[in-house]
């Protein structure tokens, strides 16, 4: 059962090398809410989970990104083997604004006495605006911006496989795999502009695992892999611990892109909070109107004593 776990995970991170590049939205706290990117992890806490977060890049840049999160997903049925979950993002850049909605699905069959892999699908859409009235043309009165794009919907269909066990987790997923242009519908002939915005196919893999460096700390290293062609081959690492079940510190570097610090604190069984800070190590982030990139947010999980004293989650 080994092997056909780690063909299944071969098998979709081939896909990796076949794509082309309108990136998702970026999060650096990805461990908290995999189910934004991968449906394969709806109920895969075990409970209901409700995860807000948002995210304001390069803070200080006029038309930066800003991107809102919000999913929720719970185990469904006496054995759980079925998970669902609804997730919604918005994600703001500059004159675009689009939001994502999509319902996520999972089962997951038993591989070993503590080994479960889950596989997942998804399915929703997208829709994107354009108010051109917002940029600042070169060349005044261009006929090219002339017509706003008005809540243009495209489908979204994803999926993703997920393995875990009480101590390791690995995943792979595509959260879409249309790949829709927004075209220009006004078809001015003097128009050299062709299509606005195109979307990509964004593949993802995911990793972690969780160490007892002693009976009150607790070390998760994890990283996130993502490839869209036509961009950098994007890689984080993170480095979080875990103390006393309660605070969570951690750094986190994406490669020739940010550093980041991570906090977060569990205010109850239920709640969880966190921030993080990224600061580019690229030119971008030696410049004097960029603040670096900030991200906050909030779990909330619907725990009874039984569920927390059996089923604890490091992920």
């Amino acid at each position: 059962m080994k092997k056909l776990v780690l063909v299944i995970l071969i098998g979709l991170m081939s896909g990796l090398f076949v794509s082309h590049a309108q990136q998702d939205p970026q999060y650096t706290q990805y461990i908290y809410n995999p189910v934004v990117i991968n449906p394969a992890y709806a109920g895969n806490r075990g409970v209901t989970s409700i995860v807000g977060l948002h995210r304001s890049q390069w803070v200080g840049l006029d038309g930066a990104p800003r991107t809102q999160s919000l999913s929720i997903h719970s185990p469904v049925g006496v054995e759980g083997k079925v998970g669902l979950g609804l997730s919604v993002v918005n994600d703001e850049l500059g004159p675009a604004d689009e939001t994502y909605f999509g319902v996520d699905f999972s089962y997951t069959i038993q591989t070993s006495a503590k080994g479960k892999l889950s596989f997942g699908l998804k399915g929703g859409g997208t829709v994107l605006s354009v108010d051109f009235t917002q940029l600042n043309l070169f060349t005044p009165n261009d006929v090219s911006f002339n017509e706003n794009i008005d809540s243009r919907f495209n489908p979204l269909i994803g999926a993703g496989v997920y393995y875990h066990t009480d101590r390791f987790y690995a995943g792979v997923s595509v959260p879409n795999f249309i790949q829709a242009d927004h075209f220009d519908e006004s078809n001015n002939s003097n128009s050299s502009v062709n299509f606005v915005a195109e979307e990509r196919i964004n593949y993802y893999g995911i990793a972690g695992y969780t160490f007892d460096l002693s009976s009150d700390v607790k070390f998760k290293p994890s990283t996130l892999v993502k490839l869209v062609t036509g961009t950098p081959l994007q890689v984080d690492l993170t480095a979080n611990f875990l103390l006393y079940e309660k605070l969570h510190l951690g750094a986190a570097y994406r490669f020739s892109a940010a550093f980041s610090g991570l906090v977060g604190f569990q205010l109850s069984d239920s709640l969880l909070v966190g921030l993080s800070y990224d600061r580019e190590t690229t030119d971008l982030g030696n410049t004097t109107f960029n603040d670096g990139s900030f991200e906050v947010f909030l779990r909330y999980e619907f725990f009874n004593r039984y569920d927390r004293i059996v089923t604890p989650r490091f992920f």
